[in-house]
């Protein structure tokens, strides 16, 4: 180790005591798979002796790249973005990649603005994060950086998009109430101008087909609000009282349904099963009881944004295409209990 008030220790003390060539040193510190074991050991026993601290710039300057990644969304905000952009820190690490984030608002000038600016920043590659599931236009082909679109896919299927997989975490939903000795299930949705909202029904009914059970009435649409959660549940109680579970397109959805539920007097889960989506903390853990709800694994999301990143950046080559569907899990709680 130098002593205090020395000259810093440069990549060229540690290749000269560790007898290496400077890229040799280069490599082996910066993780390169082109270096003998150990020689790379050699080399970090050196750089730990001697105290020397690779520079951040220096080394992205030697690897050809800037150490930046850029993450773009359409609405900061949104219940949806911030996991979405907390799991692609977490995967590029504190203090490994600066990540310059960049809100455009739904608005394509700005969005295009944004776009710009981070390639001048000569920007690594990108992140487009959507606010909702349904497809969005393309930044368009020929950029000079790997694009990832998360949660909202491209309408290109040429470029890179992952989203949560709602068919799949339709049929979750309605097969953890089939576990649960529930047979006479209704549907409640949100706006039926959302793909989110018919691919969960479509994953409701496949799994009921698949159990020879036909669905209780007809899926029920309006807003993503507890309001319409309310109304929804008092219509469908009154046209079919046999129902035993509820299926929710959203969480904000199901605690509608608990209060109804409540008023009328029908216990949950002893009389009805309600079943959310979404698994918002905020609205699953305050219910009461608290509510069971499919969580699309958003944070899981960004870290595979993330990850997509950085397997571009190292082999364009090996970059895959298309929409990646990613899989959600069942969070169950005291509104689904199984009958006993």
């Amino acid at each position: 180790m130098k002593q205090p008030g020395s000259y810093p220790s440069t990549l060229s003390d540690v290749a000269k005591r560790a007898h290496v060539s400077l890229a040799t040193a280069s490599k082996a510190l910066n993780g390169r798979d082109d270096v003998a074991e150990a020689t790379r050991a050699r080399v970090l026993a050196v750089a730990d002796e001697i105290g020397f601290v690779p520079n951040a710039l220096a080394r992205s300057l030697l690897a050809g790249r800037s150490g930046t990644v850029g993450l773009m969304t359409s609405d900061l905000v949104g219940r949806f973005v911030l996991p979405i952009l907390m799991g692609a820190e977490d995967a590029f690490g504190a203090g490994q990649v600066n990540v310059f984030l960049c809100d455009a608002r739904g608005d394509a000038i700005r969005e295009q603005h944004h776009l710009r600016a981070l390639l001048n920043r000569r920007v690594d590659g990108i992140i487009v994060v959507g606010r909702q599931t349904d497809p969005r236009p393309s930044l368009g082909g020929g950029l000079p950086v790997p694009v990832v679109y998360a949660y909202a896919p491209s309408d290109d299927p040429a470029d890179v998009s992952l989203t949560p997989d709602n068919v799949a975490g339709g049929r979750l939903a309605i097969n953890h109430l089939l576990a649960c000795g529930r047979t006479k299930i209704g549907l409640i949705n949100g706006d039926p101008a959302y793909a989110a909202a018919h691919d969960r029904t479509t994953g409701a009914l496949e799994a009921l087909a698949a159990a020879g059970l036909p669905l209780v009435g007809q899926p029920l649409y309006s807003e993503w609000t507890e309001h319409w959660g309310r109304d929804a549940a008092a219509v469908l109680l009154a046209n079919h009282p046999e129902i035993d579970a509820i299926m929710c397109g959203s969480d904000q959805l199901a605690r509608g349904v608990l209060d109804t539920a409540r008023d009328l007097g029908r216990r949950v889960p002893e009389d009805i099963a309600v079943i959310g989506y979404d698994n918002w903390d905020v609205l699953t853990t305050n219910s009461r009881p608290e509510l069971t709800s499919i969580d699309p694994n958003l944070q899981e999301l960004g870290r595979e944004a993330a990850r997509r990143v950085f397997q571009a950046i190292d082999d364009a080559g090996a970059r895959r295409s298309g929409t990646t569907y990613l899989p959600v899990r069942l969070m169950i709680r005291g509104s689904t209990v199984p009958r006993r």
